[in-house]
């Protein structure tokens, strides 16, 4: 499809014409400065080019992406944040590969030894920092292996699991809010490893095959995986006593129970009626081996600073990020177009922090707290960019009092309302909703909570350090009642989602940008602006993590 014809930025201005003795209804009062179409446009569709070829982690594209903001952010006389006086953090990745048929899983029950199969019975994936790995051990049973007091979890109750192999199911308790029950469920390796175990078991359950069947999983079990290098090249592996892991399929999972005092169908029925089950022992052993192949690459973050005005409120940092990586190319030979431009994923977010810097920079005042702006790789790898930088931060990080993240805004329709994942764990909430006022656009409550998105994009490994966030996405409600903004959003997200057609030929609504950007640079203003820094609300789950 064609993009729409731009007829200008949006029209915000306060209009009051005369008609006899009848007035024009006040529209939003226009601000004293505005992002522009043409400027939204330009940089979108450079970003998507089929040029770039998908930005992949470590791409070429990707490295053109990078060299672009850089450019962008000189152009505008914003300060370098990088490492060495640069505008670049360059992050190392290691990619590991499993290596083709050493996968090994087998089950000794005390009489026999069941032999499973890979890519039918169970999957696995490599290792980050080792050729080869073997590990024998017991193993023990331990629920869905989650541990919260605030929840009242623990599945590691009364059961010693240090030197063996822990089997837990997929997971978590449906009774768990969605995004604390997220951040539990992506902890489950920490709580394994901190008390000892050696290998971890994860059982594909009955239920979860009705969501995601077993061999879903396994048609995607050959892609390398992607872990950032420390400093010294050293993987992010933080917990390399857990030598072995499997996904193992539970229709080859009875061995694994035939020595122990429940049986497998128990636990089933058990989850069936939303009971917690008890960790026992199973009194068998497993063998798990593997040998994986490693691959260095890297590939940067891009920053910069605007200083801010105030003598002390300037060593204070409103974080502004948006990830620059795709998924690259498509292998599906049966497809014309291979390549995965990412226009809405993420050159659109993009864009906007770029238009947002511009603005930042022509405001008649300079904000009091500095501005950071951040384009992210790997975010598509596992939010990588984004954790490598929430661990070597160049600038301090208890300094960075908020984090505004901008991933996917879909600016295909002229939306009337906002989400801001983590509005309701902070009081960035209320600053969002005011700043979205101003432009006539509503703050809405997240539409899809049982997505857990607040754990999900480049912000959560700031949450995770302690920095408030928002991740602000277009509502589901468009101003003309000719659109229906939820059904295309859900459009794009089943049709154009990590697919060559996500692409500037979509018909993308740059006007709809334009107040999305002048959102953004409103709620920046008000965080750097405001005497008090954001924070947690008190009963907020993430206020303290460790």
């Amino acid at each position: 499809m064609r993009i729409q014809t731009l007829v200008g930025a949006l029209a915000l201005s306060t209009l009051m014409v005369a008609c006899g003795e009848q007035t024009a209804p006040a529209q939003a009062a226009q601000p004293a400065l505005t992002a522009d179409a043409n400027t939204l446009q330009s940089h979108l569709e450079f970003l998507a080019s089929d040029a770039l070829e998908g930005r992949d982690t470590g791409s070429r594209g990707h490295e053109i992406a990078a060299q672009y903001i850089a450019a962008k952010f000189k152009a505008l006389g914003l300060e370098p944040a990088g490492d060495d006086g640069t505008y670049y953090q360059r992050v190392g990745f290691r990619r590991s590969t499993l290596k083709e048929g050493s996968a090994a899983f087998a089950i000794h029950t005390g009489e026999s030894t069941v032999e499973l199969a890979y890519g039918d019975a169970f999957l696995t994936g490599p290792s980050a920092y080792a050729a080869t790995n073997e590990v024998t051990a017991p193993v023990v049973f331990v629920g869905y292996g989650l541990v919260s007091d605030e929840f009242g979890l623990n599945d590691y109750a009364n059961v010693d699991v240090d030197g063996k192999i822990v089997v837990m199911v997929s997971g978590r308790p449906e009774s768990l809010p969605s995004e604390e029950g997220a951040h539990l469920n992506s902890s489950k390796t920490r709580f394994a490893a901190e008390r000892g175990a050696v290998g971890i078991i994860t059982l594909h359950t009955p239920a979860r095959e009705e969501v995601r069947p077993f061999k879903v999983s396994a048609m995607y079990q050959r892609a390398p995986s992607v872990t950032w290098l420390n400093p010294e090249g050293e993987p992010n592996v933080a917990y390399k006593n857990i030598q072995g892991a499997a996904y193992l399929d539970y229709r080859a999972a009875e061995p694994l129970f035939s020595n122990a005092a429940i049986r497998m169908d128990d636990v089933f029925a058990q989850l069936e009626k939303g009971d917690q089950p008890k960790p026992f022992e199973l009194n068998v052993s497993v063998t798990l081996k593997r040998a994986s192949e490693h691959e260095e690459i890297s590939s940067p973050n891009v920053a910069a600073i605007l200083p801010g005005s105030d003598p002390e409120l300037k060593n204070e940092y409103v974080l502004y990020t948006a990830h620059s990586d795709h998924i690259g190319m498509t292998q599906d030979l049966s497809q014309d177009d291979h390549i995965n431009n990412g226009a809405m994923d993420n050159a659109s977010g993009v864009s906007v922090m770029l238009e947002t810097a511009r603005m930042f920079t022509e405001a008649a005042e300079r904000p009091k707290r500095s501005i950071l702006f951040l384009s992210i790789t790997a975010e598509e790898r596992g939010l990588l960019g984004a954790d490598y930088f929430a661990h070597y931060p160049t600038v301090p990080l208890q300094s960075i009092v908020a984090n505004v993240n901008l991933d996917m805004p879909v600016l295909l329709y002229d939306f009337a309302d906002v989400i801001a994942f983590g509005s309701t764990h902070s009081t960035l909430g209320e600053t969002v909703a005011a700043a979205a006022g101003k432009f006539d656009i509503a703050l809405s409550d997240d539409p899809m909570p049982e997505q857990a998105i607040f754990t999900r994009s480049d912000h959560y490994p700031f949450v995770k350090k302690g920095v408030p966030a928002v991740f602000l996405m277009t509502g589901f409600t468009a101003k003309n009642e000719d659109e229906d903004g939820g059904k295309i959003w859900g459009e794009f997200f089943a049709e154009h989602y990590h697919r060559p057609s996500d692409a500037p030929t979509l018909p993308i609504n740059y006007e709809a940008g334009v107040v999305f950007t002048n959102i953004n640079f409103e709620i920046g203003q008000a965080i750097a602006n405001d005497a008090e820094r954001p924070r947690w609300l008190p009963d907020s789950f993430f206020a303290n993590l460790d």
